[in-house]
Order: C-alpha cells, then structure tokens, then sequence
C-alpha cells in the first residue's frame, strides 16, 4: 500500500491516525511522481512528450505530547508516500522516540497551518512529554540531498547506542551478489522516472522483506525504519539493508539505531560510515555490483 491510511495496524498500538478534514479546504493529495510535457532531443529530431518526474516537496515533523506541549522536531524534502513510516523511523534513528513511546501518527490540522499543506505536515503523538533534547532547540533540518544537518558525532553515538553484538548473521558472496538485482526488481518508481533511492530490507537468506523509495537516500532508509517500528520488529537484529547509492554516515546511524548488522551499498562508504562500522561492529559492503564487492568492515560475517 502507498498511503498511510491503509497501513497495517502494529502490534503494540501506535494507530496511523488519519487526517481529519476542515470545512472549505480541499488539498490533493501529492503523489510519488509527477507529470511533466518536455520536449526531447535526439540527433536533429525533436519532439515533445510527457515524462515522469519523481515528486520532491517538504515534510514537516512536529511531535505533540499530553499535556498539550508541540514544537517542530525536523523539516525534510521527500518524496511523498509512507510518511507515517518517514516520522517513525525518523524519530527512532535520532533516539528522540522509540516505537512504545509514539501513540499515534496523523497529518497536521493544527490552526496555523494552511490547507495546502496538510499532506506536507506530520504529528507524532507521543504517549509522555516532548524529549528535552539540545538538538531541538535548533530543530533538525534536512533535506533530500545530505542527511541531518549537524547530526550527533561519531563519539556522541555511545551515549544511545552500544555496539552490536556478533550474533549468528553469516553472509556468503553468492548471497551479496543477489541484493542489487533484487532491490533493481522492486524499485517502480526508479523505473519510471529514474530519479529515486532506494533502501531495501532482506533476511539472512536474502529474500527481501520490504523496500522503500525517495529522492533522499536516508529518508528511504527511514521509511524502512519506520515501517518496521511501526510493525512491532526492531531491533532488526538478523536483516540486512541494501542502498541504491551510497553508504553515508547518516545512514549507517540510522541501521545502528535499527540494529541491523549488516549494511550493503552500490556505491561507495564514506570515511566517517566506515569508522562508525568499525567501531560499533557492522559489516559494511561497498561497491557491490556486477558480482564484486568491497568489504569495508565486519568482514568476519562474509564467508568467501
């Protein structure tokens, strides 16, 4: 399913609740891609035809408490579509909720917001008081392109987060080599606009669980997140996260705070991505395509 509305109902409570209408305001909802008359080149032809383009607009995320206390936690640019799962995983991988903590999730339709941006603003209702954290006197600002601007340090991750343990997670090359493909087969919306990440969720044996797309690498990933939050599976102990595009610091924070052990990327590690994995014991994979791969670490769970 695209939308939040119909999204399965998690175990442990946390409700999507639905949007609640105001009386004149009529807003279409925006979808995945948008269409767009070009005009295409091609030697000394031209002509003019419709093309795809994958929708970028801004999310807000506002959290909102009992006692009736609310502020704006993060303002990313996504594309439109699981944004419910978008505020979870969001909240979860910046340690600011985890999923017992929110009790439902719904678009804003608080006074001072306008109608035409009701499907762009997200509530998280959390079940105590709003976190008093430093990072939300200054707000999380995103955007689609680099990740949480001003993110937690690699020293200050210890203060959440404890390196994963060894476990029972063996991966073998064969198995590696199979992810691309599998993540290519269930990209739709890359394959009609060719403009969107993706992040994909398999088990240990390589079957894929769910995948998620955006034109922000790291909200892909928090969709992922989110969804499974939102299902009652974290820690993600025994799956391993594949990227279409690059393994950046952002992300690697994000499936520590999952608990996904092992991360796999089409592209290249950052330094900073690979000094987290060495550090809190993730397998990272680089470069892996066309049957190669670099191992960046946590090599002991990669059988030749």
């Amino acid at each position: 399913m695209t939308y939040e509305e119909t999204a399965r109902l998690p175990a442990h409570g946390v409700r999507p609740a639905g949007p609640r209408s105001r009386v004149g305001a009529v807003k279409v909802r925006p979808g995945p891609t948008t269409p767009m008359r070009i005009r295409q080149l091609s030697g000394s032809t031209a002509r003019d035809r419709r093309d795809d383009l994958a929708t970028e607009e801004p999310l807000e995320i506002r959290v909102s408490a009992p006692d009736g206390s609310r502020r704006t936690v993060a303002i990313t640019m996504r594309t439109p579509g699981h944004d419910f799962e978008l505020a979870a995983g969001f909240m979860s991988g910046e340690g600011l909720a985890g999923a017992e903590d929110l009790a439902a999730i719904a678009y804003c339709t608080d006074d001072d917001l306008p109608p035409e941006a009701r499907y762009n603003t997200v509530t998280v209702h959390l079940r105590g008081p709003v976190p008093d954290l430093p990072a939300l006197d200054r707000h999380f600002l995103t955007s689609s392109a680099c990740g949480v601007c001003g993110s937690a340090s690699l020293e200050s991750l210890h203060d959440r987060c404890r390196p994963l343990p060894r476990g029972e997670l063996q991966l073998t090359a064969g198995l590696l080599y199979g992810l691309p493909g599998a993540l290519r087969a269930a990209q739709g919306g890359f394959g009609k606009t060719g403009g969107l990440h993706a992040a994909g969720l398999f088990t240990a044996s390589g079957t894929l669980v769910a995948a998620r797309e955006d034109v922000g690498r790291h909200n892909a990933v928090d969709k992922l997140v989110g969804w499974a939050a939102m299902s009652d599976r974290l820690p993600l102990s025994d799956h391993v996260l594949m990227v279409s595009g690059r393994a950046s610091y952002e992300i690697m924070q994000k499936a520590l705070s999952a608990g996904i052990p092992a991360v796999c990327a089409v592209s290249a590690p950052s330094s900073l991505a690979v000094d987290l994995a060495r550090e809190f014991g993730i397998t990272l994979v680089g470069f892996l395509r066309d049957e190669r791969c670099n191992v960046y670490a946590g090599g002991e769970r990669v059988a030749g």
